[in-house]
């Protein structure tokens, strides 16, 4: 079986949500990174159950399957980016952060979702790394019990500038809160080039036993800016691969999102880019165990997960 590719709707914001999951079924896609924003399925906004119930429709009448992301830049502070996080110093700030993502995971149990997307948020200026930790292991632990009753796995991402921002960091809030079942690995290929020690394909192996979600997009070492296929340094075809050999079941998704003025072109030149790499049927599958030893997992701070100096973001910390 192939790898099941989908595209992200923050990446076509210019579209109703009818019209964008209209396309990406004529295109061919399998599925679709829902972002929970005020344009297409907003979390806070009146109706919400009914919202939902409509778009679980159109998803299956469409056939498409749906990962739920929580990365809208604005839908709880209109004028703070992201805000407010899980680090928030204010206990009611992270609080509605928490109720936020607790939200997510209902409506992706709604949705049928494989995963429920979430980051951590950048550390806050005045708060210390080792608070920041018990901060998040703090907000993130009844999200974790949300998904547990829902049923679907809550994915965290590692992004450059938060204070999870690799493979490395996700491990040390895994074992912080003692490796809790529901909560698994978003990767985004482009962020594994952009600052994580090992290739991309390297990465996919690394982290196969905790995948719940895939992004994919084209990036450069050291530079956080999510590109169209062909613009940056990835090679592909060993990612993909790699991907399809650790037997990864859910969505890999395109991650394009400052480029929704283009989105249904990059979205059709997308898949044929993907499609035309991606391995054969055949190829030899290794499915993901459900668990790894401990001493297998790299350290934060060690050689091999340290990320690279200097990293350059060509975006504000997390798109």
């Amino acid at each position: 079986m192939s790898l099941r590719l989908g595209y992200g709707t923050n990446g076509l914001t210019d579209l109703r949500i009818d019209d964008a999951l209209g396309l990406l079924a004529d295109l061919g896609y399998e599925g679709v990174g829902l972002t929970l924003d005020h344009m297409h399925l907003d979390p806070v906004g009146p109706g919400l159950a009914d919202r939902v119930s409509r778009v679980a429709r159109r998803l299956d009448a469409l056939g498409l399957s749906v990962t739920v992301e929580t990365g809208a830049r604005y839908v709880l502070d209109p004028r703070r980016k992201h805000g407010p996080t899980l680090l928030d110093p204010a206990a009611d700030a992270r609080a509605e952060r928490t109720a936020l993502l607790a939200t997510a995971v209902r409506v992706g149990a709604d949705l049928g979702a494989h995963a429920v997307h979430c980051f951590s948020g950048v550390r806050p200026v005045g708060v210390d790394e080792n608070t920041a930790w018990e901060l998040l292991a703090g907000a993130v632990g009844p999200v974790l019990d949300e998904a547990e009753k829902a049923g679907v796995p809550l994915a965290v991402e590692p992004e450059p500038g938060h204070l999870v921002e690799c493979l490395a960091d996700f491990h040390r809030l895994r074992l912080l809160l003692g490796e809790p079942p529901p909560l698994g690995l978003t990767l985004d290929i482009g962020h594994c080039q952009c600052l994580e020690p090992l290739p991309p394909a390297e990465c996919v192996r690394a982290a196969a036993p905790w995948l719940r979600h895939v992004q994919i997009e084209d990036m450069r070492r050291g530079v956080h800016e999510h590109l169209p296929f062909g613009e940056g340094e990835i090679d592909f075809p060993p990612v993909l691969a790699a991907l399809a050999a650790t037997g990864y079941q859910g969505l890999t998704v395109v991650e394009l999102p400052r480029h929704s003025h283009a989105g249904p072109e990059l979205a059709r030149t997308s898949l044929e880019f993907l499609r035309s790499r991606l391995p054969s049927d055949g190829a030899d599958r290794h499915p993901c165990p459900a668990f790894a030893p401990k001493a297998a997992i790299g350290r934060p701070g060690t050689a091999r997960h340290r990320r690279i100096p200097g990293t350059v973001r060509a975006e504000d910390p997390a798109c």
